[in-house]
């Protein structure tokens, strides 16, 4: 008998809706019946691609016994942490009080009316391990609930007041940091950079998106980048048959991945290496750029419009089975020649370097194009025969822009057509398919049916890769949109007493409280995007309002950047732009091809393009009044909305950029 779940359209809950365990979704259904029932609220959460969640459904959830217990005593909520960030915020925020760590899956016993008070992550069936017990667990909790409610509820004001976040912050007196904060974060960057291996710190090792991009727009910062890059796209974190990279390194050196592929992962990455290509020059990373978003568009998008979010890590129920190689199955795929070749190629050995398997790294020298693609082909096609790793099909608004923004970047950059119009059709599915009748987006997308109101990152990424569009086809739709998206998200959005941005909207469900979340990690934190966003479009327009918002955002995170850089590299970007020598280039002219090719091949972080044929400036302010010179196509470049005298050639263009 399937339980409430099975109304659902996540995959995640879907997963858990033939338990045995009554499981309802959050919502007020749940809150009524914790009421009257006066028990505690088990808010459990997760996701799809998530290895120990599934190890605890099998272990915990689907046995009848172990779900009587918790039926008996609880009130079950099963949540998406990708639907509903909102509330996995709260509640990992409160883990990391209680526990001072946090992870997934996320079991949190609060109150009816939504108060923590007591959590963990995973549990086993039984005592193990020096953990206890989950039966035991729900019991203890049950019992401190009949027994000890005062205590509980003695600890309320405190915890709801913790679960702000950032909300109750103020902008400091001082206002935005000065341009000293950006080389001191980058101090503090080269204080924790694993110059071997590149990346920061140890193990588990992540890619560290947020903080590449605030590196590669420095001089001083491209070395630590651009390493970077290499030892992940020569590690097994990324898929060296298939392309992409997995979420993160069991290891401090890349080689074995937690197997889960996520969609933000490769967006927010696919940039990061084109950005590298531009300042390197190295056909590496522009490889792995494009093999990134190849195997994006070849195994992550929906018919319906959209990217899915993630790739599981198991398959057949073992983490990694698909992705792995023994060296006589590389042989017996490749034949002896080729087989020795990839062996050597991918430093495999007999032993393996991952439970008697081989995670293929790229380690030894690449062999000739021609057999490099023979041998990735020949493997890819077995692979194929494989059971695949399961897929959660959901397509989620903010992960979908920023997979908008990486091809119209590299579309623009690579030449690749086919990466322009799958940002643009992205980019409808979003406008259209993903749009409430009030013109908010909507967060998640299953099962042919879009739903759940957004949160700020679903705008803010949107009006930034909206702008991004924009100026890799020139088309102003993009960039209104952009910017009526901007208008829509400092309305429903803003905060006027504090500055900055609540994580939801003024007319989304109360939770036990509103948050402001700051830190960029292990996507760019909302409120950084929209600093970012509306500094670009202030670039745009020449409108004050937009930069004082993102001055009111950057004031606050700024506070913490130069200390925790790796936590705030999407903020150190904002602050990058608002102290940087930001140029307005509009190119004006019936063909500006040559003129925006300059513009394109070098990463210039500090530049806005616009660009129309100038009998009509489109909307777009700062293409007004600036006509083509003698029927040429001309560029005009100015800074601070003061502009240098009209060129026409590529190489004067090139010498005013420089």
């Amino acid at each position: 008998m399937p339980n409430a779940l099975a109304h659902e359209t996540s995959p995640y809950l879907l997963q858990h809706a033939g338990n045995p365990v009554d499981w309802l979704p959050w919502g007020p259904e749940a809150l009524r019946r914790a009421r009257e029932l006066d028990r505690p609220i088990l808010v459990s959460i997760g996701y799809s691609s998530c290895h120990w969640c599934h190890v605890m459904e099998r272990e915990c959830f689907e046995d009848p016994a172990i779900a009587a217990v918790m039926n008996e005593h609880l009130v079950c909520v099963k949540v998406d942490r990708e639907e509903r960030p909102d509330v996995d915020a709260l509640y990992m925020d409160a883990l990391q009080a209680m526990t001072g760590h946090g992870g997934w899956p996320l079991n949190m016993f609060v109150t009816p009316d939504q108060v923590p008070f007591f959590g963990g992550t995973y549990y086993p069936p039984s005592a193990a391990r020096g953990m206890p017990a989950w039966p035991d667990v729900v019991r203890a909790v049950a019992e401190a609930w009949r027994d000890r409610r005062d205590e509980i509820e003695a600890t309320r004001d405190e915890m709801v007041a913790r679960l702000a976040g950032a909300a109750a912050l103020a902008p400091p007196p001082d206002g935005v940091p000065g341009p000293a904060v950006l080389d001191d974060a980058l101090d503090r960057l080269r204080q924790g950079f694993d110059s071997v291996q590149g990346g920061f710190g140890g193990a588990p090792k992540f890619p560290p998106h947020s903080a590449l991009g605030f590196l590669l727009a420095r001089e001083d910062g491209q070395g630590m980048a651009l390493q970077t890059l290499r030892s992940m796209a020569s590690g097994g974190i990324y898929d060296q048959v298939g392309g992409g990279f997995s979420r993160y390194a069991v290891d401090a050196a890349w080689t074995v991945p937690h197997f889960e592929k996520m969609l933000y992962d490769n967006a927010l990455l696919a940039r990061a290496y084109v950005q590298g290509y531009l300042v390197s020059g190295d056909a590496v990373l522009r490889r792995t750029a494009e093999e990134t978003l190849d195997w994006a568009l070849r195994e992550m998008r929906g018919e319906e419009g959209g990217f899915f979010a993630a790739l599981d890590a198991d398959s057949e129920g073992v983490e990694g089975r698909y992705y792995v190689w023994t060296v006589d199955e590389l042989r017996a795929v490749l034949g002896p020649d080729d087989g020795e070749t990839a062996i050597a190629w991918f430093g495999a050995t007999a032993e393996g370097n991952f439970e008697g398997t081989n995670v293929l790294e790229r380690r030894g020298e690449d062999p000739p194009p021609e057999a490099r693609d023979r041998i990735r082909a020949a493997l890819y096609a077995a692979r194929e025969q494989r059971v695949r790793p399961g897929l959660d099909d959901k397509r989620l608004t903010s992960w979908n822009a920023l997979m908008v923004a990486a091809l119209a970047d590299a579309g623009a950059v690579l030449g690749r057509d086919d990466y322009l119009d799958a940002a643009r059709t992205t980019a409808d599915f979003l406008l259209t398919t993903m749009r409430a009748p009030d013109g908010m987006l909507l967060r998640t997308y299953s099962r042919g049916e879009a739903r759940i109101n957004g949160y700020l990152e679903d705008h803010a990424y949107t009006v930034e890769a909206l702008l991004r569009l924009y100026e890799a086809t020139f088309e102003p739709r993009w960039f209104l949109a952009a910017r009526d998206l901007a208008d829509l998200m400092i309305r429903e959005f803003g905060d006027p007493e504090h500055g900055g941005f609540f994580s939801t909207a003024a007319g989304h469900e109360a939770l036990v409280a509103r948050r402001k979340d700051l830190e960029d990690a292990p996507i760019p934190g909302a409120q950084s995007s929209a600093a970012l966003g509306l500094l670009r479009l202030a670039a745009f327009t020449g409108d004050g309002e937009y930069e004082e918002h993102a001055r009111g955002v950057l004031a606050v995170a700024g506070a913490f950047a130069a200390r925790h850089p790796t936590a705030f590299g999407y903020a150190l970007q904002g602050l990058d732009f608002l102290h940087g020598e930001v140029r307005e280039v509009a190119l004006v002219g019936e063909d500006v091809a040559g003129l925006a090719a300059v513009v394109r091949e070098q990463l210039r972080p500090h530049v806005v393009v616009a660009a129309g044929d100038g009998a009509d400036d489109g909307g777009i302010p700062l293409l007004r009044d600036r006509p083509p010179l003698d029927g040429r196509a001309t560029a005009y470049v100015c800074e601070r909305f003061a502009c240098q005298a009209p060129v026409t050639t590529p190489e004067a263009l090139r010498g005013a950029l420089a």
